[in-house]
């Protein structure tokens, strides 16, 4: 009696193990049916078991789809029956996706993030004029905060100015531009105003609570 035991560490690895070890057990005794008839009797008939396995499931899209799908997965693509769908192929399964873009069109410069990049594309498509030169200092000065948000030192204007010529394409050049951008300190200290509001009215909600509980 002993001899019969069986344990996990020696048992076949399951390939889907949601459905567990009797699943695995009746598809392995589909593939071993000598006629296709059989074999596809077995098939449909360990189907229904998968979907009443998953009720949930039943509202989905292509939900047979997907349950043929994992019985020939889980036979290991071994199990010669007919199929009411596309029978897949072991190696469209194991075929590795593309890897995916990073999304970030310009990595070097991932504190201003991807909002500068578009601002600066359409500042790019202007014609030359006051408008477009006051959307680029528009531009410059929320760079500097982006800037000042990732490094909380100062910044030198040429630093931002730099970069926006280089993100630009050379297209908006402020390097020459006798006009400074807004001073480091008052965009931190804007930060911090509705920083210190923010704080103030939670902790007079936090007050306005503690007044109106019981004391016994």
């Amino acid at each position: 009696m002993i001899d019969n035991l069986e344990y996990n560490t020696e048992r076949e690895h399951l390939i889907i193990p949601e459905y567990g070890r009797h699943m695995q057990k009746m598809i392995n005794h589909a593939k071993t049916l000598e006629t296709k008839e059989e074999r596809n009797k077995v098939a449909k008939a360990i189907i229904a078991v998968m979907g009443n396995m998953q009720p949930h499931l039943r509202d989905v899209p292509d939900f047979q789809h997907k349950l043929w799908d994992q019985l020939f997965i889980m036979s290991n693509f071994e199990l010669d029956v007919d199929s009411p769908y596309e029978i897949p192929t072991k190696e469209i399964y194991e075929e590795r996706p593309e890897p995916l873009e990073y999304p970030q069109n310009f990595p070097k410069y991932r504190f201003y993030g991807n909002n500068i990049k578009t601002m600066i594309d359409v500042a790019n498509t202007w014609e030359e004029g006051e408008l477009k030169e006051a959307l680029t200092f528009t531009i410059a000065n929320h760079m500097k905060k982006c800037f000042l948000n990732w490094n909380k030192d100062t910044v030198e204007d040429a630093v931002i100015f730099d970069h926006l010529y280089e993100l630009s394409g050379g297209k908006l050049n402020l390097k020459s531009s006798d006009e400074d951008l807004s001073d480091s300190t008052s965009l931190l200290r804007t930060k911090g105003k509705y920083s210190n509001n923010n704080n103030k009215k939670s902790h007079q909600k936090k007050n306005s609570n503690n007044r109106q509980r019981k004391r016994y």
